[in-house]
């Protein structure tokens, strides 16, 4: 498995929100390239990061996303926020991402998510889903109205998708632990997906729980605000999934 530090940008600065909130944003880096370099550095083997701008709807930061890829190379980075469209998810890997990472259009247009895994394979694309009140969330997590988790999941498991991103978003940015429930659900719908968790690692003791709850394609899980605020380091959080992932 695979720990995915998380860069989110905001006006251009690495920033880290509570429960996807806007108006909760702390900055954490006025330069992310610098703060993904460092990642890297600390022996990341991958990036998630998240351009807050376009998901809010403003205007989309692909020159910096280009700026930090170019950073880290080789390491891979997956990119979500505002790819809407074909062109918006083409963009993103042109400008150097790994993977673009569909988050409201994979809710309001499924079978767009199915064509673009058709043309750019299955690991260059996937699907967010980011659950709010029992809904997966859209427009930046501020609309709700979507399927639930597990329908989404097998909806576009059905259409070729391969990777998920799973989120709960009452957890993000909270430090309280995955929602292994949901984690459970979305692997039991969409049994041949790859799932990435996200939202609430704080600890050390997450991610050894989360490795060792058995959960069919678990990959990777992403951490922001534990180690922007030294909870542990990424080190030590890739060599606790690692030594679960051994002992299972």
């Amino acid at each position: 498995m695979t720990l995915y530090p998380a860069i989110d940008l905001l006006e251009g600065r690495a920033v880290r929100l509570h429960k996807g909130e806007r108006k909760s944003a702390k900055v954490y880096s006025e330069d992310p390239a610098a703060q993904a370099r460092a990642f890297a550095e600390q022996g990341a083997r991958a990036l998630h990061v998240v351009d807050l701008d376009a998901a809010f709807g403003g205007p989309r930061q692909l020159e910096l996303v280009r700026r930090i890829a170019a950073a880290v190379a080789p390491v891979p980075v997956q990119v979500g926020g505002g790819i809407r469209d074909a062109k918006a998810a083409e963009s993103t890997l042109e400008a150097g991402a790994a993977r673009a990472i569909l988050g409201t259009a994979a809710v309001e247009d499924p079978a767009m998510a199915g064509s673009l895994v058709a043309r750019f394979g299955a690991d260059r694309i996937a699907c967010g889903i980011d659950v709010k009140d029992g809904r997966a969330a859209t427009r930046g997590w501020t609309e709700a109205r979507g399927p639930t988790a597990p329908e989404l999941a097998a909806r576009l498991a059905a259409l070729g998708v391969r990777w998920l991103v799973v989120t709960a978003v009452s957890r993000d940015g909270t430090q309280e632990g995955f929602d292994l429930a949901l984690l459970r659900e979305v692997a039991r719908a969409a049994p041949e997906t790859r799932i990435v968790a996200s939202g609430g690692a704080g600890a050390l003791s997450h991610l050894v729980m989360l490795a060792s709850a058995g959960l069919p394609g678990l990959a990777g899980a992403i951490a922001g605000t534990a180690l922007y605020e030294k909870k542990f380091t990424l080190p030590e959080g890739q060599a606790a999934l690692d030594a679960r992932r051994t002992a299972c």
